[in-house]
C-alpha cells in the first residue's frame, strides 16, 4: 500500500510504502520514517555519537580530524557518510581504513551474493544480539539495494536458501565451536535452494562479520544515527542500551562485580603503575626462560576454567525482543554458554597449530571468495600490532604483552589455544573488571553496560578503551571464521 505525503528529507511530494500506522519507507530515499501531520522526518534519539563517552572527549581524541588520508571515508562508508560508529572507530584512523575498505567489500564490490541477500544476512547477523543499531541500518540498505520489502515481514517470508542459513548464523553468533561439517553438507547439498561453497564463504564472512560489530557497537554504547527511530529498538529509550538500568536485581548483581574496583584516583593511578610493572616483568621472564609444554596446556585448561567463574551479572532474566527484531531470530532462547562448562568435557580444544588463520583459514577463504582473505588479513594484523607506545599518560610503553593477553583471552573462551603462548599472562594483566567487560562484549555484548566500560582502567584515555573493543571485535570475529572454514575444510577433505 502506498500514502501521498511529504519528505522532510527534501520537501518534496511523493509516495511513501505504508508499515504501520505510525511509520512508513519513503519511497524517495528508502529510509524508515515517522509520521508527523502526514510528514515523514527523522528522529534524533541521543547527543553524540556513543552513551559512553561525553561528546567534547572525542573531539579532543578524535585523530580523523585533519588526516589526509581519509578521503576514503565518503567513498567507502556504506551510508555515504561517517556513521556514529565511524566516528568512534575514527579514534584509529588507520584501523578504520582497513575496516572500511573490508566492509565495503564484502557488501558493495562484486561477490558470489546478490547485494540484497548481503544486506539481509546483516539483519541476520545483528539480530542474534538484539542489535537494533545494525538491523535498522542494514533495512534501509535492504530497501535502497532493491530488496523486497516482504522479506521485512520476518524470516518466514526469505527464499527458503536464506532460512536454510538461520542454524549456521545461530551456532556462529553464540557457540561456534558445535558448527561441523555436517552442516556443511547440509547447506550445500539441498537441491534447488543449495549453496555453493562461494556463496557459501561469502556469506558466513558476512555474518561473523556482523556478529562481531555488534559487539562493538554495544561495547562502545553507539548512539542511533538521527534517522533511526525509536520503534525498532528492543529496549526503548535506545540510550537504555548503555546506561546503569535502574533495576535493583541489576544493579546489585553489578554493585558486587565492582565494589572492590571502585577506589579513588590515587588508587587508580597505584593500579596502572602495577600493571606496567608487571608487563614490564612478564617482558623479561619471557627472554630469560620458557616453560615447558606441559605448564602451558595446564595452564591453559586453568585459565578456561576460570572464566567460568567470570560472571557478568545478575541476568537471570533473558531479554525478551519485541516484535520487530524477533521476527529476524530463529530460537530466541539459544545463546553463549561457557566453552569449559562444569561437568562438559568432551568439548575438545581448538589447537592453533592444527587449524590456523595464518596457514590455513586465509589460504581457504581467500581461494573461494576472491581478495577477501587479503583484506581480513591485513584488518587482524592492523589491530593486534596497532600501538602508539602509550599507556595513559606514560609514554615509551611496549604493550605487546597486554594486547596479546586481551586477544588470547577471547580466543580461550571461545575454547582456541595457542601452544606457545603463556595463559599465566592473562591473570596477571587482566583485573577483574576488564574480564567482566571482556566476556560481556564478547559473549552478550547486548548486556554491556556504561558501569562496565566505566570499570576497568580508570586512568587510561577513551581511546585506548575503544582500542580494547577493536581488539575484541577482531579477535571474536576471527575465532568464529576459524571455526567455520575448518568446518569447511573438513568437509572438502
Amino acid at each position: 500500500m502506498f500514502i501521498s505525503t511529504t519528505c522532510k528529507e527534501n520537501g518534496n511530494a511523493m509516495n511513501s510504502e505504508k508499515l504501520s500506522t505510525d511509520y512508513m519507507i519513503c519511497t524517495n530515499c528508502r529510509k524508515v520514517r515517522r509520521k508527523e501531520n502526514g510528514a515523514l522526518v527523522p528522529q534524533p534519539l541521543a547527543c553524540g555519537p556513543t552513551a559512553f563517552i561525553p561528546e567534547k572527549e572525542i573531539a579532543q581524541d578524535n585523530l580523523v580530524e585533519g588526516h589526509t588520508s581519509l578521503l576514503f571515508l565518503e567513498e567507502y562508508s556504506t551510508t555515504g557518510h561517517p556513521d556514529n560508529t565511524t566516528k568512534i572507530m575514527g579514534l584509529h584512523p588507520q584501523y578504520l581504513e582497513s575496516f572500511l575498505h573490508t566492509q565495503y567489500y564484502i557488501l558493495r564490490m562484486d561477490g558470489p551474493l546478490p547485494f540484497e541477500h548481503r544486506h539481509y544476512l546483516a539483519i541476520m547477523a545483528a539480530a542474534r544480539h538484539q542489535c537494533s543499531y545494525l538491523v535498522n541500518m542494514h533495512i534501509n540498505e535492504f530497501l535502497q539495494v532493491g530488496g523486497d520489502s516482504e522479506w521485512l515481514g520476518g524470516l518466514e517470508y526469505i527464499p527458503q536458501k536464506l532460512q536454510n542459513l538461520n542454524e549456521v548464523n545461530k551456532i556462529l553468533a553464540h557457540r561456534p565451536w558445535l558448527i561441523t561439517k555436517e552442516h556443511i553438507k547440509k547447506l550445500l547439498k539441498t537441491g534447488e535452494n543449495s549453496w555453493s561453497l562461494a556463496e557459501l564463504v561469502h556469506a558466513m564472512v558476512l555474518l561473523a562479520h556482523y556478529h562481531a560489530l555488534a559487539s562493538f557497537v554495544f561495547g562502545s554504547g553507539i548512539n542511533p544515527e538521527i534517522d533511526q527511530d525509536a520503534s525498532h529498538s528492543f529496549r526503548a529509550p535506545v540510550v537504555s542500551n548503555f546506561c546503569v538500568c535502574s533495576s535493583t536485581n541489576k544493579s546489585q548483581g553489578e554493585d558486587a562485580i565492582f565494589a572492590h574496583n571502585s577506589p579513588g584516583t590515587s588508587d587508580s593511578v597505584s593500579e596502572l603503575e602495577a600493571l606496567m610493572e608487571r608487563m614490564k616483568r612478564l617482558q623479561e621472564e619471557n627472554e630469560e626462560e620458557e616453560a615447558s609444554q606441559e605448564e602451558m596446556a595446564t595452564r591453559f585448561e586453568k585459565e578456561k576454567k576460570e572464566s567460568l567463574l567470570v560472571v557478568t551479572g545478575a541476568y537471570e532474566d533473558e531479554w525478551v525482543p519485541t516484535s520487530c527484531i524477533s521476527r529476524y531470530v530463529d530460537d530466541p532462547s539459544f545463546g553463549y554458554k561457557d566453552f569449559a562448562r562444569r561437568g562438559d568435557d568432551q568439548l575438545p580444544t581448538f589447537r592453533a597449530q592444527d587449524y590456523s588463520w595464518e596457514d590455513h583459514g586465509f589460504s581457504l577463504v581467500n581461494r573461494l571468495y576472491s581478495d577477501i582473505g587479503q583484506l581480513l588479513d591485513e584488518k587482524f594484523r592492523m589491530v593486534r600490532n596497532l600501538t602508539y607506545n602509550t599507556m595513559a599518560t606514560h609514554e615509551d610503553v611496549d604493550t605487546t604483552t597486554l594486547r596479546r593477553a586481551i586477544w588470547n583471552y577471547v580466543h580461550c573462551m571461545f575454547g582456541i589455544r595457542y601452544d606457545d603462548y603463556d595463559y599465566g599472562e592473562v591473570n596477571q594483566l587482566l583485573e577483574r573488571s576488564l574480564k567482566v567487560y571482556i566476556k560481556t562484549v564478547t559473549c552478550y555484548p547486548e548486556r554491556t553496560t556504561k558501569r562496565m566500560y566505566d570499570s576497568y582502567w580508570r586512568q587510561f584515555k577513551h581511546s585506548e578503551k575503544i582500542h580494547v573493543n577493536l581488539l575484541l571485535m577482531e579477535a571474536r570475529m576471527q575465532a568464529e571464521l576459524l571455526y567455520a572454514l575448518r568446518a569447511i575444510t573438513r568437509y572438502m577433505t
